[in-house]
């Protein structure tokens, strides 16, 4: 009895035993280059685990399993562990989402955890994450910066170069763009990535020009240029040799980043600012140039004010002419032809009036002035335009037009209104009864419509309402409709773009099929669509779109195809609408 008894004990202790299901990170704070541990770890042998999505982040390795049981003085202990090595793909905080698993029954649920990424961090590579090379490898992106010191609105260029040696690149990928806050910017194409020999720290070895830019700092002060970084796959040599003798090449992954930049903007000297100036910088020349000069009546003239050089060209205004009264100024077009390579803007920027006289005689548009501040000396210099006579031949003058406008506006004086009564004695033909009104009537019996109606519409609410199926049906082709519309918006964005367009199919067949995701197997999806009188070729083709929608995630892929795969979603789907019964 005595045996029985203990054997209870330890089987009620076994079933009272409380189930322990968390999620555990090797670090809470890391930098966009890093990688990150993410364990899943369990005291039961549970079922069914479903991983979480690591929205956010990057998948390098997993899920590898461990299981370890043990007994200790009679006490058994049990331990499954999932593990993943994941790498983040933006900044921020960012969220990893519930594991979960099936024990006995029931569902358990990891907490959430949040992450925050920071910029890229300076990192030794731990030479035990590759196979040994030879130890002489170089794969450094550096940033360089044309002046660091620039006045403000005086351009600097941002030169990202790739420096590798005795390693083979494969390809890049980027985890985080720079970005030039307070910096008017503009990137110049690069048609063609070529490799050149160079020298980087004293060491020969060979460079690709990724990305130039040119800055224009828009406030003084210093600056932060946040960097670029990169996930590289590169082939690394190994120790280890083939039967020919031969060296073993393997494939692997690298993060580089290009460092923060600070950069100390001077502000432009204000002692000597001349009056108007409006921020211009460079080397300049100003023109103030009319049409023509003599008008006849009812011509009018374009006066161009242009500025023409190098410098911040779109970054400042063209003063305004001041013209006299008896010419009629409307509005500029503003017109702007301008290049802009590593030394800057050039080119030309333009303000058209279009002038119109009034009156006949001679009239003087006053001189402009035009400054900016020239980099090579160091100076503000004020260009003053000529002053311009207009001559208008013809036309009337202003007294004569002052005096047609007076008896244009003189009041007649004469009794020429004395037929016209002041006064009347009118009185109503008909004189209607509110009570035998239409209105009166319209809201005596409105309630005997209105109740009724309010009645059958409160019913069919409540009867929508306990429609559970109905209603689901009806809130996934809302959202498929949603996600379709939202994949639109992504066009230019790719991952977002197949986000949007998996989630939209997905919910496309949960409304037709009244399915669910964890129904959601290729092999279900055929049979149902064709039991539903789809055609073959049509759910081939859906099936083809939702297997394509995860892999294109991470593959390459191009405007014109992320175009394609919408067009062809949305052609399936109305395709399905037609043939499903």
């Amino acid at each position: 009895m005595k045996r029985y008894l203990i054997l209870f004990l330890l089987t009620f202790q076994g079933l009272m035993a409380q189930v322990q299901f968390e999620a555990r990170v090797s670090k809470n704070t890391l930098g966009i280059n890093e990688r990150l541990r993410v364990d899943f770890i369990m005291n039961v042998d549970g079922d069914n685990f479903e991983q979480p999505s690591f929205e956010g982040f990057r998948m390098v390795a997993g899920p590898s399993q461990q299981i370890s049981q043990s007994w200790i003085n009679g006490r058994s202990s049990f331990q499954k562990i999932y593990s993943y090595i994941i790498q983040p793909e933006k900044k921020g905080i960012v969220t990893i989402k519930q594991a979960a698993i099936e024990f006995n029954g029931q569902i358990y649920k990891t907490n959430p955890i949040k992450v925050t990424v920071t910029n890229a961090v300076a990192q030794e590579r731990d030479p035990n994450d590759r196979p040994p090379g030879s130890g002489n490898e170089l794969l450094t992106l550096v940033a360089e910066i044309s002046k660091t010191n620039p006045y403000l609105n005086e351009p600097i260029t941002a030169v990202y170069k790739l420096y590798f040696n005795n390693i083979g690149v494969t390809g890049f990928k980027e985890l985080a763009k720079p970005k030039y806050n307070d910096f008017w910017n503009q990137n110049i194409d690069i048609k063609q990535l070529a490799i050149e020999e160079g020298n980087f720290q004293g060491q020969k070895c060979y460079y690709v020009i990724l990305k130039k830019t040119i800055l224009y700092p828009q406030k003084s002060g210093k600056l932060t240029i946040e960097p670029l970084s990169l996930d590289i796959g590169v082939q690394l040599p190994t120790n280890r040799r083939d039967m020919f003798g031969q060296m073993i090449i393997t494939e692997d992954n690298k993060v580089v980043s290009a460092g923060a930049k600070t950069i100390n903007v001077r502000p432009l000297p204000e002692s000597t600012k001349p009056e108007g100036f409006t921020g211009a910088v460079g080397r300049l020349n100003f023109t103030v140039t009319p049409s023509k000069t003599t008008l006849k009546n009812g011509e009018g003239l374009d006066l161009i004010v242009s500025a023409q050089g190098t410098g911040n060209m779109k970054l400042f205004t063209l003063p305004k002419p001041v013209v006299p009264n008896a010419l009629e100024m409307y509005d500029p077009v503003h017109d702007e032809q301008v290049t802009t390579s590593l030394s800057g803007m050039s080119g030309r920027v333009t303000d058209k009036y279009t002038i119109v006289p009034q009156y006949r005689g001679k009239y003087a548009i006053k001189p402009m002035q035009f400054s900016y501040f020239d980099l090579s000396t160091g100076t503000y210099k004020t260009i003053t335009s000529k002053e311009i006579m207009i001559d208008v031949l013809d036309g009337p003058t202003p007294a004569e037009a002052n005096t047609g406008s007076a008896s244009k506006n003189a009041v007649a004086t004469t009794d020429q209104f004395k037929n016209i009564k002041s006064k009347t004695a009118l009185i109503p033909i008909i004189k209607h009864d509110f009570y035998d009104s239409s209105l009166y009537l319209g809201l005596l019996f409105a309630p005997f419509i209105i109740i009724p109606i309010i009645i059958l519409a409160r019913k069919k609410k409540e009867a929508m309402d306990n429609d559970v199926t109905g209603n689901r049906i009806r809130m996934n082709n809302k959202l498929a409709k949603k996600y379709l519309s939202q994949a639109k918006k992504h066009l230019n964005n790719k991952e977002p773009f197949y986000i949007a367009l998996e989630k939209a199919m997905h919910n496309f067949l949960k409304a037709k099929l009244h399915i669910e995701t964890s129904e959601m197997s290729k092999d279900n999806i055929r049979e149902l669509l064709l039991s539903r009188n789809a055609n073959a070729e049509t759910v081939q083709n859906f099936i083809a779109l939702t297997e394509n929608c995860e892999f294109a995630r991470y593959a390459p892929a191009s405007s014109a195809s992320i175009q394609q795969d919408y067009d062809k979603a949305v052609m399936i789907i109305s395709e399905l609408e037609k043939q499903i019964v």
